[in-house]
C-alpha cells in the first residue's frame, strides 16, 4: 500500500474537561488502533491534545463521539498533507533552539 504525499489530512486540537492520565492513555490506545487515525496525543495532565485523521475514512463527529467521556472541546482545526506530517515528524524538527549535544 502506498500513500500520496499530497493526500489531505485534518488536525483537530482539543481541550478536555474530564481527563486524567489513565483515561487519556486508555482512550489514546483505543483510537490509535483505527486505520483512519494518523496521529493522536492526549495529555491527561495538561488536559489537551490533538488528533490527525483522514476525513475520507472517518468523520470529525465520530472522533468527538469516541472522546465524549473526556468532554472534548475543539480549540483549533487545520488541514495538512501527508508530506507535511512526515516532514514535521523528522527528529531534526524536534530539537530545542539552543540545545547542544
Amino acid at each position: 500500500m502506498s500513500v500520496k504525499l499530497d493526500k489531505k489530512l485534518v488536525r483537530l486540537d482539543l481541550k478536555f474537561k474530564n481527563v486524567d492520565w489513565e483515561k487519556a492513555t486508555i482512550k489514546q490506545y483505543e483510537l490509535e488502533k483505527e486505520l483512519a487515525i494518523w496521529r493522536i496525543f492526549i495529555n491527561g495532565y495538561a488536559k489537551n491534545g490533538f488528533v490527525i485523521f483522514d476525513d475520507e475514512l472517518v468523520t470529525r463527529e465520530s472522533i468527538l463521539n469516541s472522546l465524549r467521556e473526556l468532554e472534548p472541546e475543539v480549540t483549533g482545526e487545520k488541514t495538512l498533507t501527508v508530506g507535511e506530517l512526515v516532514e514535521q515528524s523528522y527528529s531534526a524538527n524536534n530539537i530545542l533552539p539552543g540545545a547542544k549535544a
